[in-house]
């Protein structure tokens, strides 16, 4: 490489892309890289896809390097993953990923293609990209006019090993199905505390009970109704006839608070 000391990332992703010159995918557009790109995200859809991109996911795997490459279908957003990891450069580099836009734009939302820096040769760069010249993996020798960027797996290493990039922005090579599930926590007799069925039955409990202190309290408070006509009526008012001494009674105690008409 012209007396060029490739960084190890660079050297292990190159030594499994070489190997790869002269592929050409099959009828409609078929693919070994995107059949294992498919595979791995359980959708066969990527089986026909354009591959640029899925090509370089396959090799980082198989280079070990994938979590410093990222593995990505759609180029737009493997610019952006760079771009967020501090890892994105406007000058080129052997190793790096080179992202192209056609139209000449320069943000990563236009990103139509990328590739493989290999050398790099005043101004342009010598590359390995995939699914060009319609149906080839092959060497393209370019000027940098259409490129948008460079994504830099060395400095995605660096930053990982000094730990500015947390784990849950790191690029997952295997399909979210096809991860080990963690292992469910034991069960507990109090586990159906706090669910939503639990909460919904104390509910109706409580509107249950509250119901039927206020019905209680109604009833309670309901008086007879005396007839208009009707003439008040005394509690210890005398009869008519006066029965002699031993016969009277003495009237019933009145509740304390009580009405005569109210209930006891």
């Amino acid at each position: 490489m012209g007396g060029v000391v490739l960084d190890p990332i660079a050297e292990d992703l190159l030594e499994k892309v070489r190997p790869e010159l002269g592929y050409r995918e099959k009828g409609g557009q078929y693919t070994k890289f995107g059949e294992w790109y498919a595979d791995r995200l359980q959708d066969p859809q990527y089986e026909n896809a354009p591959w640029c991109d899925m090509f370089i996911a396959w090799a980082a795997e198989k280079a070990g390097v994938g979590q410093y490459v990222g593995q990505f279908a759609w180029t737009p957003s493997h610019a952006a993953w760079f771009i967020k990891q501090g890892a994105w450069s406007r000058t080129p580099e052997p190793g790096a990923l080179v992202f192209y836009d056609w139209g000449g734009g320069k943000s990563y939302k236009g990103v139509d293609h990328v590739g493989i820096v290999e050398k790099v040769e005043g101004s342009k760069i010598h590359t390995i990209e995939a699914n060009v010249d319609k149906v080839w993996l092959k060497r393209k020798f370019r000027d940098q006019e259409k490129v948008v960027g460079y994504g830099l797996p060395r400095v995605v290493k660096e930053k990982m090993v000094a730990g500015e990039i947390r784990a849950t922005e790191q690029p997952t090579a295997y399909a979210p199905a096809l991860r080990s599930a963690p292992e469910p926590p034991a069960s507990s007799p109090f586990d159906f505390l706090g669910t939503p069925h639990f909460l919904l039955a104390c509910m109706v409990i409580t509107t249950v009970v509250v119901s039927f202190r206020l019905s209680g309290r109604r009833r309670g408070t309901h008086r007879r109704t005396l007839p208009a006509t009707a003439s008040p009526v005394t509690w210890n008012a005398p009869s008519p006839r006066t029965p002699p001494d031993d016969l009277i009674e003495e009237p019933p105690p009145r509740p304390k608070g009580k009405r005569p008409y109210e209930r006891v």
